[in-house]
């Protein structure tokens, strides 16, 4: 049986789940919050340690402007009403991307990041404003800038992800089958599950599924 320590999620559908449901994709987006509550919940039933979260992508920028203002409104409330919140359930929170966003949006990030630094529960990692190509090519820039020897070990630690263990699975909801930028690197030997689900009809059943399903795969690594 394969245990779990890092489950990653392509938080997928929300916008067209708001269009057929509310005639609006910012009710899919807010909607789309109350499945990460679940999901987080249901997480720290099964133990997991870490779980990875892609908010906002290097690319979703490209989206209408009021849609972007109001995701990051409703990043804001969320860690203005939930921090806590989360801080009293020992969980630690870890932003990943570049953050150039508002002086009040990062300086929130970074309260967030100091306040739950040495919570154990579990590691929620938000990817905002995330690609892994920018990711991969910052980290070679790193390595140049310390002369280090080119090998896998020191990349590592050039990563957004240092210290944080590779996902041993990676979900993706809303019926997409793409990385679509994610974890390009990590991802290497995770299992990957396409759910045809929109995010915010993902339930904590669907998610016990696709982790017993998991459990009994066999993961070879390359091996026989």
């Amino acid at each position: 049986m394969n245990p779990i320590n890092h489950v990653a999620i392509i938080m997928d559908g929300n916008g067209r789940w708001g269009l057929k449901n509310k005639k609006s994709r910012n009710a899919g987006h807010k909607a789309g919050l109350k499945t990460v509550e679940k999901i987080i919940k249901a997480s720290m039933k099964k133990k997991i340690k870490f779980l990875t979260l892609f908010a906002f992508s290097t690319e979703n920028w490209k989206r209408p402007k009021k849609e972007v203002v109001y995701l990051f409104n409703l990043l804001e409330d969320f860690l203005k009403n939930q921090l806590e919140s989360l801080h009293k359930r020992n969980i630690k929170l870890k932003f990943i991307g570049s953050r150039n966003f508002s002086k009040n949006l990062n300086k929130l990030l970074n309260l967030a990041e100091k306040k739950t630094l040495n919570n154990e529960n579990l590691q929620i990692n938000l990817a905002l404003n995330y690609g892994s190509k920018i990711e991969l090519l910052e980290a070679f820039k790193g390595m140049q800038k310390t002369k280090a020897k080119v090998n896998e070990r020191n990349f590592i630690k050039h990563l957004q992800t240092k210290n944080i263990p590779d996902p041993d699975l990676l979900i993706r909801t809303g019926n997409t089958n793409r990385l679509s930028n994610f974890l390009l690197w990590q991802l290497a030997y995770s299992e990957i599950f396409f759910e045809k689900k929109l995010w915010p009809d993902f339930n904590k059943n669907d998610y016990y599924k696709i982790l017993d399903k998991f459990k009994s795969i066999k993961r070879n690594f390359g091996n026989i």
